[in-house]
């Protein structure tokens, strides 16, 4: 979904090749330029590649030729580094665990996501067939990374009633026990740093090359589709498997047979996000 995303925001752009082209016009320009080519290059079939990352300034085959190695040089590249950005997700869910959730009744709060670094991941399997493709994989592995490190750091659970069974508990000691499943979305969590327009201007920062063949838009389209899926990700994963333990210090049968757990802790164990 991420290339699909990305290359329609590139395409979007509507980019013509060769950049600033304008049909000679005016005599002898006019004339010389339609009899410089063969007639055999006057017209050629351009990419159907859907969408078209480029499109030809005009029929002429040597336009079309640039528009086609465009299209297969932007377009590979998209999906390799869509390709590894979405591994290293993959495997950031698979490992990412919640600690220092506090546990009250049947309330939990607090508590910080932790998982392994993007940035390296993005980069084991990002494109990297060229010092152009090594500069923009750095770049976006690295804002990439920066960026969903903040957001992570900044997820906490907001006191959501996800141990019912705490409330009345029949022990002096809570065993771990998993909570309501929850949507990720329902923890609090600050997601400007994974925005598009954040990711966009600090990629564009970083890789400090103004004159960098079409960045600007490659760049756009990366943090568009990302942000993109981050929306659409978060509501759609759920929070599961966090343990909850902890007392019941008013337990004291037979008078009182019941009591809420209070100064719990729980933890969720890697692979509670599904």
């Amino acid at each position: 979904m991420m290339k699909t995303l990305a290359k329609a925001l590139f395409s979007a752009n509507a980019i013509q090749v060769p950049d600033g082209w304008q049909q000679p016009q005016g005599d002898p320009p006019g004339k010389q330029y339609p009899d410089a080519f063969q007639a055999s290059e006057k017209t050629a079939a351009p990419d159907t590649m859907a969408p078209p990352l480029f499109l030809p300034a005009s029929l002429n085959k040597y336009h079309v030729d640039t528009q086609k190695k465009l299209n297969q040089k932007f377009g590979s590249f998209i999906d390799g580094i869509c390709t590894a950005i979405c591994s290293a997700w993959s495997q950031w869910q698979s490992l990412a665990t919640m600690t220092g959730i506090i546990v009250n009744a049947v309330t939990a709060m607090g508590g910080q996501l932790i998982g392994p670094p993007w940035t390296p991941l993005i980069l084991a399997s990002a494109p990297k067939t060229s010092p152009l493709e090594i500069a923009y994989s750095t770049t976006i592995a690295s804002v990439i990374g920066t960026g969903w490190l903040s957001w992570q750091s900044s997820v906490m659970v907001p006191g959501l009633p996800w141990y019912p069974a705490f409330a009345a508990f029949p022990s002096p000691m809570a065993p771990p026990t998993p909570n309501v499943p929850t949507p990720l979305a329902a923890l609090t969590s600050v997601p400007v740093s994974v925005s598009q327009a954040v990711l966009k201007q600090q990629m564009v920062g970083q890789l400090g090359n103004p004159n960098a063949p079409y960045h600007q838009q490659l760049f756009d389209c990366i943090a568009g589709a990302f942000e993109q899926c981050f929306n659409l990700w978060l509501p759609t994963t759920q929070v599961t498997n966090v343990l909850g333990t902890g007392p019941v210090p008013t337990f004291a049968p037979p008078f009182v047979p019941v009591g809420p757990v209070m100064g719990g802790m729980a933890t969720m164990t890697p692979g509670g996000l599904v």
